[in-house]
């Protein structure tokens, strides 16, 4: 019973119904639609030499005749075109792919022999010295290296599908695709070495020398070796010992294989599930085509190996029946036929990776044309959370990125994402705005510092069971090449897992050097963590350096950094309440009040999704997609919804490549210089009290360029003006120079003097011994007490301030008292 369950299963239509007419017409049509072996190779023939495009040419003989000449027999077919020219063919290659494929690459080299004036083995010939011709080979009718048709047929041209149909995820495939053409897309996540896979077989018997040719299935299939010699002996002749065959491999004929895993693209996994994942099957000229982190459509055939299920190992014995496996023990995989690489909708910075409709880019244009489009897209970012409007435009910029094409004439390659740290205290957001972006980001991966190591941010060298060999498998940095990682809780990292993403950082690149593996993976993507100060809340008592724990090297890496403070203000304290209890409300008018209206949201929403298909932007109500993608609301409440901020950031990334100008690049110089020269100044105050502050470098000149380049691609203009320099050194002064400079957020009085603040600390841990946690004291006496033991004034009142925002203390009736919290 070995086998029963691989390919198409053939059997007789038996209706015992007297009226036979039904039964002979579905027999007629099952034979109308598949074909036989014969006609699928006349058929495929003239398709490839009489198929013309609209404009008159013949695009497969055309094609067919230069791959031969360039010596690369692989010849691109579209299923569109074979549907349109031979719908009967395409169907038999939608329901029987495993044998019309060898049919069709059989097809495609008698073509390609008819255009080269020669015949199929000598063209064979011509790529492969090592296959045997007419002329070298004996003329005999059982000669055991005579070339099969599916032999030729893979040492041949390789025909290759392509389709523009929409692809399916790998968990919506199932037992009624085994055998079919599907076609799915996903994510790499590990690739093997190339590796020399059978074809033919050739068998010697160590008894009596007769040589027999084997043929192997392709994909992951084996073949058996037969126990008894197939040789007809003599009556009086002693028949052959059992297992007497061994393998001829200078014999044998062999082709390049390669082993893919294919992983569900992380966007597509429902909420709560594991990405599923299948193993994928390339030969000949598919091999080496992508590495891991690449995204990839495939069209293939969905079949099961002879492999050993997941769980069978070690004290497990295999159930099987002479030498076939249980069909209980076979694991699904694709052999891939075809496969395009994704360039990330638009979203790497290739022009061409992405096509938008006429109606849809005009759309896009009218959006660009939008007065004070920054600010609107700025406050799209995260429109539930109050405030933080330089951290939301910060964001946004990290989303369009910078130039991302910028390649130096010794081939070196400048970074074009913006890195941004979100540093401060607890119940500021941060954590909502890194799943915010990982929403409206076309390709993003989330993680959290703590689930998260050195292998499974860069990539880790899995050793293969079933053959002893090592292969890649990407982590978070490869798998979001050409989008953005948003890292959680970063300060919970280890070092060293730290340490392992610097060079992803800053050359966007993953060196592998282990087991025996040498590469260079690509990690092309944009940083945004969020981390928590050394004493979890952020001390005004201490330096910077002493709230932020973090090693110069990570922290000059990024390109923008933000103390996000807690600040304890009763005017603001009221708006936050206010808009808190406002976003409360109307979930609970979409929910419970008001479900009509929520039924109605949710149909307006599945319709707006379905708005559009593959080709650009569908007309809507007016008759113009500006319907669908557009600004909504005007003035201060002007913003772009989230599927129009997706679309808009993929169009502009893939459309808009901006330069610095002569003016902007002065104003840049010139800021950049200034800088410098304030944190020497600085850093020489603050070595004589040895201490550390914030590194200004080279990079963060870089950094002001990458953010001029972003602010200048959200308009989608070519040319960055100084007045997207002069926003981009604004934001950098605000983000990463004030936190060089102590905080976001200083005292009255500015950064404390070193003496100043080591006073406060002094008063601050008198203060705890003298208050007891639960007790009050008039605040009066505590500051007179604390003067009459040499205590300035100043230093008092600020220990007092800096422990009621830390919540340490709180002021009590009218604040005449200070009541110990903790």
């Amino acid at each position: 019973m070995e086998g029963f369950d691989e390919g198409s299963v053939y059997y007789s239509y038996q209706n015992q119904e007297r009226d036979g007419a039904q039964s002979s017409a579905t027999h007629n049509q099952q034979e109308h639609t598949l074909l036989h072996s014969a006609e699928i190779r006349r058929r495929f023939k003239a398709f490839i030499l009489g198929f013309a495009n609209e404009r008159f040419r013949y695009v497969y003989r055309d094609r067919l005749r230069a791959a031969v000449n360039a010596g690369n027999l692989s010849l691109t077919v579209e299923l569109a075109d074979l549907t349109h020219f031979d719908p009967p063919l395409a169907a038999t290659l939608r329901e029987t792919p495993e044998h019309t494929i060898i049919d069709a690459e059989r097809a495609a080299t008698e073509a390609a022999a008819t255009l080269a004036n020669t015949d199929v083995e000598a063209l064979v010939a011509m790529v492969d010295p090592s296959h045997p011709t007419s002329a070298n080979r004996p003329a005999r009718d059982d000669d055991p290296n005579a070339p099969s048709a599916s032999d030729i047929g893979r040492r041949g041209v390789q025909v290759l599908l392509h389709s523009n149909e929409t692809t399916r995820q790998v968990r919506a495939l199932s037992s009624t695709d085994v055998s079919k053409l599907v076609a799915i897309s996903g994510i790499i996540i590990a690739a093997s070495k190339v590796r020399c896979k059978s074809t033919a077989v050739v068998l010697r018997c160590r008894n009596c020398n007769e040589k027999i040719t084997v043929p192997v299935n392709p994909g992951l299939g084996g073949f058996a070796v037969p126990r008894a010699c197939r040789r007809q002996s003599a009556p009086d002749e002693t028949p052959c010992p059992l297992d007497a065959y061994v393998v001829l491999a200078d014999e044998s004929k062999f082709m390049d294989s390669q082993t893919l895993k294919l992983q569900e693209l992380p966007e597509s996994v429902p909420t709560g599930e594991m990405p599923r994942s299948i193993t994928l099957s390339c030969d000949r000229y598919l091999t080496d085509a992508v590495s891991p982190g690449v995204r990839i459509d495939i069209i293939g055939v969905y079949t099961i190996s002879n492999a050993a299920a997941p769980g069978i190992g070690r004290g497990n014995k295999r159930m099987t029946s002479g030498n076939s496996i249980s069909v209980n023990a076979r694991a699904p995989y694709v052999r891939v036929l075809g496969l395009r690489v994704q360039e990330g909708a638009g979203y790497s910075g290739s022009r061409t990776a992405v096509s938008f409709g006429f109606e849809e880019e005009e759309a896009m244009l009218n959006i660009a044309r939008t007065p004070n489009l920054e600010d609107i897209i700025a406050r799209s970012i995260a429109p539930e959370i109050f405030g933080h409007e330089d951290i939301k435009k910060a964001i946004a910029a990290q989303l369009f990125g910078g130039a991302l094409d910028k390649t130096l004439p010794d081939g070196m390659r400048l970074r074009g994402d913006i890195n941004a740290l979100l540093l401060g205290d607890p119940s500021t957001a941060k954590s909502q705005m890194l799943k915010f972006a990982e929403r409206v980001a076309p390709i993003s991966v989330y993680t959290s510092g703590k689930g998260s190591s050195a292998a499974g941010l860069t990539a880790s060298v899995i050793k293969d069971k079933a053959h002893g060999e090592f292969h890649l498998e990407g982590g978070a940095m490869v798998l979001a090449d050409g989008g953005i990682v948003c890292i959680d809780e970063f300060d919970k990292m280890r070092l060293q897992d730290r340490v392992a993403i610097h060079e992803a950082m800053e050359q966007q690149t993953i060196s592998i050097a282990k087991a025996g593996i040498t590469a260079v993976l690509n990690a092309r993507a944009a940083v945004l963590a969020a981390a928590n100060p050394v004493f979890g809340r952020y001390d005004d008592t201490r330096t910077s350096a002493e709230n932020i724990e973090f090693q110069s090297t990570i922290l000059s890496r990024f390109d923008l950094i933000f103390i996000v403070r807690d600040i304890r203000d009763d005017v603001r304290d009221k708006k936050i309440a206010e808009h808190v209890l406002s976003l409360h409300q109307k979930g609970s008018e979409n929910t419970g009040g008001n479900q009509q209206a929520g039924i109605a949201a949710g149909s307006e929403a599945i319709r707006r999704e379905r708005v559009q298909d593959g080709d650009g932007a569908t007309v809507e109500g007016d008759g113009s997609a500006s319907a669908v993608y557009r600004v909504s609301g005007s003035g201060s409440q002007a913003r772009l919804d989230i599927n129009s901020l997706k679309r808009y950031i993929a169009y502009a990334r893939s459309r808009a490549s901006p330069r610095l100008s002569v003016e902007g690049a002065e104003l840049l110089g010139t800021n950049y210089v200034s800088i410098r020269e304030q944190m020497r100044q600085k850093q020489i105050g603050d070595e004589e009290n040895g201490r550390e502050v914030v590194p200004i470098t080279v990079r963060q000149l870089e950094a002001i360029v990458r953010i001029s380049e972003s602010l200048a691609k959200m308009t989608l203009q070519s040319v960055v003006t100084e007045r997207h320099v002069t926003e981009a050194i604004r934001l950098f002064k605000v983000a990463t120079l004030d936190s060089a400079n102590g905080g976001s957020v200083q005292l009255n009085e500015g950064a404390m003097r070193s003496e100043l603040r080591q006073e406060v600390q002094r008063v601050e841990s008198a203060l705890k011994r003298r208050l007891a946690i639960g007790s009050m004291a008039s605040e009066r006496r505590l500051v007179d007490h604390f003067m009459d033991e040499r205590y300035s004034e100043q230093a008092i009142r600020t220990a007092l301030m800096v422990m009621v925002r830390r919540g340490d203390l709180q002021y009590r009736r009218q604040r005449k008292y200070v009541y110990r919290v903790q």
